[in-house]
């Protein structure tokens, strides 16, 4: 098959044709444009990322293109329609980095509950002196999560590992994991109320803009941790100021801020530069990241490298299987 991959870096090169070396691939460091189109007439297999706009023109473009994989968990950039009307078979990366967003999460909570941030900073400056480094055990403690999806579920099991005592509040509660994993499911309002530690793992969609409020905030437990590792809108920045001044919430462990909406994809981040300096500047301008019980990260829950491969593989996967007839229904958008 002729294959064409937009938007490459040089390791996921290496990997590809070593995987693929049976077929004719080229890669383009570009996204797929109309300018471009031309260099990929006759292809079989389309790979590419958010920054190609596969629209109906590009697509007449291409009339024997049979499968399109977009790298990508949102397919926002590729026109379905005219996939449809020509027969091509469009997938996605619906998941690919649950375990590792979660196990970010708990080096947030490991951080805050065991001072990890304040002793490495001591030590630059060659204080070890351990006064006001008290952390508290995870043992025992309350974990509240906020949405028990891909992610959630495996923040669970961590949880679960250190013998905490988990709930969590879901639209769409599976009781039968719920059994399985020994948490439990309650309303938002419980979940605020009971959470030593609570943590978010939903989506940003516009009925979730500022879910966690000064409202939300004054049912939480008083010395309460708050971890989000989704999206910034999801808290009131303010209403989280506020609340650390006054102990209301012990701390805070981010791995987004508020103002990040422009990025639709974590990996946009490693393709972008604009995308990672109008985060630094962000960063910078951030009143939270000042205070001393705030443990901040840019942005990297998703960033590791097995997660990152992962991507290619199932790229990958899905043309192999595709060259057998045996594409798997998970990673079809249509």
């Amino acid at each position: 098959m002729k294959i064409a991959f937009f938007e490459i870096k040089g390791w996921e090169k290496a990997m590809i044709k070593r995987a693929l070396k049976k077929h004719k691939i080229v890669f383009f460091k570009e996204p797929l444009s109309e300018e471009n189109v031309s260099k990929i007439k006759n292809i079989d297999v389309l790979s590419v990322f958010v920054y190609s706009q596969v629209t109906p023109e590009i697509l007449k473009k291409l009339p024997k293109l049979k499968l399109l994989i977009t790298r990508s968990t949102g397919f926002e950039h590729i026109s379905l329609s005219a996939c449809k009307k020509q027969n091509i078979i469009v997938c996605n990366r619906p998941t690919y980095g649950e375990n590792t967003v979660a196990e970010h999460t708990f080096a947030l909570i490991l951080a805050l509950s065991r001072k990890v941030h304040k002793s490495y900073l001591r030590t630059l400056q060659s204080n070890f002196e351990i006064e006001g480094l008290m952390g508290f055990d995870l043992e025992g403690k309350t974990l509240g999560v906020l949405g028990a999806g891909n992610i959630g579920k495996h923040v669970i099991r961590i949880a679960r590992g250190f013998n905490m005592n988990v709930i969590a509040c879901d639209r769409h509660p599976d009781e039968f994991l719920a059994e399985q994993l020994n948490f439990k499911f309650v309303d938002f309002k419980t979940l605020l109320k009971k959470s030593d530690i609570l943590t978010l793992h939903v989506p940003y969609k516009k009925e979730n803009y500022h879910l966690i409020n000064s409202r939300a905030i004054k049912q939480m437990k008083k010395g309460a941790i708050l971890i989000n590792t989704a999206r910034g809108e999801l808290v009131d920045t303010e209403a989280l100021i506020k609340a650390l001044d006054s102990k209301k919430i012990s701390g805070a462990g981010l791995d987004v801020l508020e103002g990040e909406t422009l990025i639709k994809e974590e990996k946009e981040l490693l393709y972008d530069k604009t995308k990672r300096k109008d985060l630094e500047q962000l960063a910078e301008d951030h009143i939270l990241l000042a205070k001393d019980n705030v443990v901040f990260t840019p942005h990297i829950a998703f960033y590791s490298k097995e997660a990152l491969v992962r991507i290619i593989e199932n790229t990958i996967e899905n043309i192999l299987d595709f060259e057998k007839g045996n594409l798997q229904p998970y990673y079809l958008i249509q």
